[in-house]
């Protein structure tokens, strides 16, 4: 009842009326109205030089390119909100998924499942070019699902294993991570669904924070926040030690082989931080990313960084997969550090070939800051050969 005004008495003098605006005054910040009319004038006359010169056309077309610069910009906001935040982003999710289904009724990629002393990781290729995972304790024939995108192609999968799905640990919110988190949590009773309080993930049980640690038989599994991609991005990393083998990095969006999320809610500052997050981790770790970008995000390292000999090695052993259709997953944090320029950022070759250099402060947080951001942009115009 808030919106409606309580009674007058009747024996209450009349309320006043609303009060009427002042008239506009054409003085701005000081400025004399006079000073307005010359200086509007003023652009009005450049803008026509600019249009009816000898050199209109070029004008035109560098005005053009700012206004569908800005239109792009704003159009991309608004797609990206219908897509995260209204149930329009899962109907172009469900299409998406009927698609790739009639396209790859086998899946995108050839994968090979990885053993570690009864500890099992298989990749299920989904969609177009996304991966799920089943991380398997072999003994207690227990999974978890990482990024179960296509519930189908996950379901199939748990069954030919034999196993059953006690948890799905999810990255982000964005469905081609998240859309089975529904329909596997109904069909699995005991299924408990993690992920970031702060991302806004469909059908989440278990809200997770940094350092967070998931324990199902004997896996181990640690969450680490990495905001950047999304405001709560999370990776997971799996415990070498239980099982005496390497860790497993699940990483989502933040880090491809050779290649690194686009920064949807965050700023490159934040990226860089997250990144180093991942850098902290040991060599040997073995990177299970959300996408098959190898050959794409290679080409554009080649670009960057031409004379790359771990660049051109990787290069040359991707195609040979790609050409049979078969996975290049896992690559180690080890080698991404020798080819992936988003990691590469402290690289002096890659600071004098892009800039900036370092900070005259002697404090190079900004200025790598600065090198990703220009990296992400030349990315995404990029276009492999």
């Amino acid at each position: 009842m808030g919106a409606w005004a309580d009674p007058l008495p009747s024996n209450a003098p009349p309320r006043p009326g609303p009060r009427r605006a002042p008239a506009p005054s054409m003085a701005w910040r000081g400025w004399p109205a006079q000073w307005l009319w010359v200086a509007g004038c003023g652009l009005l006359f450049l803008g026509l030089v600019l249009l009816l010169g000898p050199r209109s056309c070029r004008a035109r077309r560098t005005l053009r390119g700012l206004l569908m610069a800005r239109s792009r910009r704003l159009l991309f906001r608004i797609g990206y909100s219908l897509y995260t935040r209204t149930w329009l982003g899962y109907l172009f999710y469900r299409q998406q998924l009927r698609r790739a289904r009639n396209r790859y009724p086998k899946g995108h990629s050839r994968t090979q499942p990885r053993l570690f002393n009864g500890v099992k990781v298989l990749p299920i290729p989904v969609l177009s070019d996304n991966y799920s995972y089943l991380i398997i304790d072999i003994q207690a024939r227990l999974a978890v699902a990482v990024d179960p995108s296509d519930p189908q192609a996950v379901q199939a999968s748990i069954e030919k294993e034999g196993v059953a799905l006690v948890a799905i640990l999810c990255t982000h919110k964005h469905w081609d991570h998240s859309g089975g988190n529904r329909d596997l949590s109904r069909r699995h009773q005991d299924c408990r669904v993690y992920g970031s309080p702060e991302d806004g993930i469909p059908y989440l049980t278990h809200p997770l924070c940094h350092q967070d640690v998931v324990s199902v038989g004997r896996l181990q599994i640690r969450a680490l926040a990495t905001p950047g991609h999304t405001q709560g991005h999370l990776v997971y990393l799996l415990d070498g030690e239980p099982y005496k083998g390497p860790s497993c990095l699940f990483s989502g969006d933040l880090l491809f082989l050779s290649g690194c999320g686009r920064t949807f809610e965050g700023t490159a500052e934040t990226m860089l931080s997250s990144l180093d997050t991942v850098l902290g981790l040991g060599d040997d770790t073995l990177l299970w990313p959300g996408h098959e970008y190898a050959e794409e995000n290679l080409g554009f390292a080649g670009v960057v960084e031409p004379e790359n000999l771990a660049r051109e090695r990787k290069m040359q052993w991707v195609q040979r997969q790609r050409m049979e259709r078969k996975s290049t997953c896992p690559s180690t944090l080890g080698e991404e550090r020798s080819y992936n320029p988003f990691l590469r950022t402290h690289c002096l070759v890659l600071q004098e070939a892009l800039g900036p250099g370092p900070d005259p402060a002697g404090d190079d947080g900004y200025s790598r800051a600065q090198l990703l951001e220009k990296l992400r942009r030349l990315k995404d115009v990029h276009k492999s050969k």
